[in-house]
């Protein structure tokens, strides 16, 4: 198997579940106020994104997942440099790092989500195209 074939390049690269070619969300959209918008289908496959009404309101779990890792990590490293960590201090460095990794939590949250469902066919040369509806 080889890289582009895995799960994590999927992920990391933000790539259609099923070919791993097609990009999930437009080019030059990462950190502008169009970060969450995103192909209906797969360019390369045809793939639907939004399978069905809501799809991904799971996805909220995971973003959940990290937010609280992230808030775990920022009263370690808070707790390590600072005498006495308030409430006050957390909010802030918790809301500051939560805003600044929105649209990267946001995408990676929603690759995650459809991973778990839509499993890779192969290369979008190889496989049919979905028809769109």
């Amino acid at each position: 198997m080889s890289q582009k074939n895995s799960f994590l390049y999927s992920a990391l690269t933000i790539k259609c579940p099923r070919c791993r070619e097609g990009n999930m969300f437009p080019e030059g959209t990462f950190y502008s106020t169009k970060f969450a918008d995103m192909h209906k289908y797969c360019p390369c496959c045809g793939q639907a994104f939004e399978p069905e009404t809501g799809y991904y309101y799971g996805a909220m779990y995971v973003s959940f997942a990290f937010n609280v890792s992230i808030f775990l990590v920022s009263l370690f490293i808070l707790h390590q440099f600072v005498e006495e960590v308030t409430m006050a201090m957390m909010i802030g460095v918790v809301a500051i790092t939560v805003v600044g990794f929105l649209p990267v939590i946001f995408r990676i949250s929603r690759v995650l989500w459809i991973n778990i469902f839509v499993r890779y066919e192969g290369p979008c040369s190889l496989i049919p195209k979905k028809s769109i509806k």
